[in-house]
């Protein structure tokens, strides 16, 4: 993770160089960056390195074992509900691939922007013989246009950019060299939204999904097997 201010923005910058896999190193760095521009920034832009926003949850702990891969997949959902309800306005700037808890982290956004290209996202966990947990699932209800929802998640489709935006898990594109501008563009946009309106308006938005995330959380993990690649 790398944080930068760009004016009353603050920019997330996700890089491990590789598929950006959310670690549990990762995981705790975000939630630092999280604790800081709560603290020093009136938006936030989540970017990821060229070509990857991210894969989704560390494979190696996916695989590794069952208590390791539970623990992994529960931290995540807390974040992902961190972000859904992120007092400040939330963008995502979606520079790849973005697939399972990667896609997640676009549906928990306010605004998503992606690039234009060839990038695969999606929610690929029944390709992979997982069930798609609760909070995914509550995520995509809300976030995905109600006629791409079973496509998008019993059928695990994948999508490209142009697709995505149909879908409803990007807003709108832009070209690659141009994306992190129009994010923070889009940021400021947000950012000048009275708030605590915003912050309180959101939170009446999507308490109850979380509510129904949390609700059944624990139940959820349990029953979380490991999975299978495609």
């Amino acid at each position: 993770m790398r944080y930068a201010q760009h004016g009353q923005v603050a920019v997330l910058y996700m890089d491990d160089g590789k598929a950006n896999a959310l670690s549990p190193a990762l995981i705790g760095e975000l939630h630092a960056a999280l604790d800081r521009s709560e603290r020093d920034a009136a938006a936030v832009v989540l970017v990821g390195r060229p070509g990857r926003f991210s894969a989704g949850f560390d494979l190696a702990v996916m695989t590794g074992s069952l208590d390791g891969m539970r623990a992994l997949v529960k931290s995540g959902a807390e974040l992902l509900m961190r972000l859904y309800l992120h007092p400040r306005p939330l963008v995502a700037a979606c520079t790849g691939h973005a697939l399972a808890a990667g896609a997640l982290l676009l549906l928990a956004a306010d605004l998503r922007i992606g690039a234009r290209g060839q990038s695969k996202i999606g929610l690929n966990e029944v390709a992979i013989q997982l069930t798609l947990p609760v909070f995914g699932m509550e995520l995509a209800r809300d976030r995905l246009a109600t006629r791409w929802l079973t496509a998008a998640t019993t059928q695990a489709r994948i999508f490209d950019p142009e697709g995505a935006c149909e879908a409803g898990y990007l807003d709108l594109l832009c070209d690659a060299d141009g994306l992190l501008d129009t994010a923070v563009a889009q940021a400021e946009r947000l950012a000048a939204l009275p708030h605590p309106a915003f912050r309180d308006t959101k939170l009446r938005e999507r308490r109850a999904t979380v509510e129904r995330i949390r609700a059944t959380l624990d139940e959820d993990i349990a029953a979380l097997t490991t999975p299978v690649p495609a």
